[in-house]
């Protein structure tokens, strides 16, 4: 296990002394400090600046995970002409994504517009949206967004999940874990940003994770995230009636909504689903209907009455169910 980026930022002065002065350096105004950071950058020998340390961070990347915004800009420069801005630290993270998993959103921008490779992966297969929608972070997608560089928000990582997927299931994690405390809070409303931002982005909410072909709406409905689910529910377009009756594994999110059994939201989250066009005779691989995955009890009772009723309902069209 390596040693923290400070760690290794002291080890790297003890290498080049040049670089402590450069390293004590704390930006204050941008634009005024960049000419700085330039002169003392131009200072340091480009081997110094290209040298990997034992978990293969360059001064590049120290800087980014220091928010350095000057000297990652100047550094920056010099490795672009070199054609090395994109160099990999031993977790396979360029500097972009460096900068991205630290949140910092404004060095992003700097180094995307400085061109790096927006669509560069770790060897998870994160990209920098990827980061953004796991960890929370939606300055970081926003950074992208305002660099109008063509990014792939449609890229999988190595378990086959969009930047999309990824928001929706860190988002599910916190709903689960929430609690009154205002930083959870925050949280929430964060990584639901992140989802609005890469829908804004053009993320195709009906897309599917690849290994179990689950979208965004299974996912959402299998963790009982109320809130998530009424939120991608009133998503625009015309293509709604066949995103809510998509099939993962032959499952609709209505089949995922009958087996949370007992689960408090479990009513709602039937009633929603049927409310936005859900269809109820669709069966799975079993030859099963949502209404065959029900346990016992009243309130399961309940739920079978009403998906009964919706299924023989007079005057009810639904679309054709997707595998």
């Amino acid at each position: 296990m390596g040693r923290s980026r400070e760690g290794r930022t002291t080890h790297l002065k003890s290498q080049f002394g040049i670089v402590v002065k450069v390293l004590a350096y704390k930006p204050r105004a941008y634009p005024g400090e960049l000419t700085q950071a330039r002169a003392q950058i131009q200072n340091i020998d480009l081997s110094h600046l290209l040298q990997q340390d034992e978990d293969g961070d360059t001064l590049l990347h120290l800087f980014v995970a220091q928010g350095l915004r000057p000297l990652s800009y100047a550094a920056a420069e010099m490795l672009r002409d070199c054609g090395q801005l994109d160099v990999k630290e031993h977790r396979g993270k360029t500097p972009l994504l460096v900068a991205a998993a630290a949140n910092q959103s404004k060095i992003v921008k700097d180094l995307v517009l400085l061109g790096a490779d927006v669509n560069a992966m770790d060897q998870k297969g994160q990209t920098v949206l990827h980061l953004g929608a796991t960890y929370g972070l939606p300055s970081v997608i926003e950074a992208v967004m305002m660099t109008g560089a063509l990014v792939n928000v449609e890229a999988r990582n190595f378990e086959g999940l969009t930047p999309l997927h990824c928001a929706v299931v860190a988002h599910n994690a916190a709903f689960q874990t929430q609690n009154m405390e205002p930083s959870s809070q925050h949280h929430l409303q964060n990584l639901l940003l992140c989802i609005q931002r890469l829908l804004q982005l053009g993320a195709d909410y009906k897309s599917q994770e690849l290994k179990s072909s689950k979208t965004i709406l299974h996912l959402a409905v299998q963790a009982a995230n109320l809130p998530l689910v009424q939120f991608l529910l009133k998503l625009p377009g015309q293509e709604r009636q066949n995103f809510v009756n998509i099939k993962a594994h032959g499952n609709t999110a209505l089949h995922m909504a009958a087996g949370l059994h007992g689960h408090p939201y479990q009513e709602q989250i039937v009633r929603l689903l049927l409310d936005h066009w859900a269809d109820p005779s669709a069966r799975n691989p079993e030859n099963e209907q949502p209404v065959h995955l029900l346990t016992s009890g009243p309130a399961a009772e309940q739920l079978r009455l009403l998906l009964r009723s919706r299924r023989s309902g007079p005057g009810l069209v639904y679309p054709p169910s997707f595998t």
